[in-house]
């Protein structure tokens, strides 16, 4: 528009003085002409808002045309790129009005040219003014409406991080919180044990009680590094000694063993290595926390570790000689060797649900409790 302004100007000025360089008005023409251009330059410093300013300023450039068009008529056609600049100035109902205005103009000033009632300057202007207003216009809308899609969707996806955050916060804490469950909390309640076994029999066996407090100092020491090991990298203890997820499954085993409580490790198969990450620690929290149930609630004697690999998945076994329990009953009762009514099994399951793994329960009642945990795995 604006280069089309300038041609349109420049063109009515050249015509103007090629017919009537000598007239009397021609300095009042150069000079107008000059004057509208200067304006109209001065224009895009102003912006497009209807600001006082740039109402003053859209003022002077229309009054400035339009005794451009009374002394030379064929000025008109620089209207047409006024029409645009009134459109993006004034809001539409005040815009329409000033392009009638504009075109109104127009065609007297080419009717004063033609001498007659000429159609095609009676239709020519206000056909181009209704196209140019009405592209303008719809034009207009439509950006209105692209930003504000381009809002909601900026909004949106402002939610949506804020949505995933979240998200991942409470995941985050979930798993935390099963692995504060399976260590930090297993092992406290193992020194409770021991400590209070050790209170009872310190008169009548200290022997055995020093052997508890040793046990429970031992408990200790391992919590700590499982604490430590959380502000590192929150990675299981006994996987970052190395060795492997079967070595820290016989790591555990040996812990867990007690003299009324055998642990014991077997494996089916050899691990692919390495395992992934996820899956170690995962399998290795579920021996942690279903070996805790079986001492805290099952009343065994012995306990398994099986350790199944296959293709496609790998298989951890807890089975113990235990109480049993009814695994279809949701509050089993604390013999439950599953400990339903605990963290430990919903621990289990979410750990498993995360990884796309199934979780197996068999028991009963005075047959002992076999726990299977499967983790799918990249075939081989």
């Amino acid at each position: 528009m604006h280069t089309a302004f300038f041609v349109l100007l420049s063109a009515s000025v050249a015509r103007y003085l090629a017919r009537h360089a000598g007239g009397p008005h021609t300095p009042w023409v150069i000079a107008l002409s000059v004057l509208l251009a200067v304006l109209y330059v001065l224009g895009p410093a102003l912006g497009t808002r209807p600001t006082p300013r740039r109402l003053a300023w859209l003022g002077l450039v229309v009054a400035a045309w339009a005794l451009l068009v009374v002394l030379a008529p064929s000025f008109a056609w620089c209207a047409v790129p006024l029409f645009y600049t009134g459109l993006r100035t004034l809001p539409p109902r005040a815009a329409i009005p000033l392009v009638a205005l504009l075109t109104a103009l127009a065609v007297a000033a080419q009717l004063s040219l033609a001498g007659w009632a000429d159609p095609n300057v009676l239709l020519a202007p206000p056909a181009v003014a209704a196209v140019a207003t009405t592209v303008f216009v719809v034009m207009q809308r439509q950006a209105a409406r692209r930003d504000a899609l381009i809002a909601d969707l900026v909004r949106t996806r402002r939610e949506l991080a804020a949505t995933e955050r979240r998200e991942g916060t409470l995941a985050e804490r979930e798993r935390l919180a099963r692995e504060i469950h399976d260590t930090l909390a297993q092992g406290l309640s193992s020194q409770r044990m021991l400590l209070q076994a050790a209170d009872r029999l310190w008169d009548s066996a200290p022997g055995t009680a020093r052997d508890h407090v040793r046990t429970a100092a031992d408990i200790a020491e391992r919590s700590l590094a499982e604490a430590r090991r959380f502000v590192h990298d929150l990675t299981p203890a006994d996987l970052a000694e190395g060795g492997g997820l079967l070595r820290a499954l016989h790591a555990v085993a040996e812990r867990e063993t007690t003299p009324g409580l055998t642990v014991r490790v077997h494996t089916e198969g050899s691990p692919p290595e390495p395992l992934p990450a996820p899956v170690e620690s995962a399998l290795l929290r579920i021996a942690q926390g279903a070996l805790a149930n079986v001492r805290e609630h099952a009343g065994a004697t012995t306990a398994a570790l099986t350790l199944t690999c296959l293709d496609d998945q790998i298989v951890l076994d807890v089975t113990d000689d235990g109480r049993g329990f009814d695994p279809h009953t949701p509050a089993a009762g604390p013999a439950s060797a599953a400990g339903e009514r605990g963290h430990g099994l919903p621990a289990i399951r979410a750990r498993l649900r995360q990884l796309g793994g199934t979780l197996t329960i068999e028991s009963a009642p005075g047959e002992g409790t076999a726990l299977s945990a499967a983790i799918p795995l990249e075939p081989r």
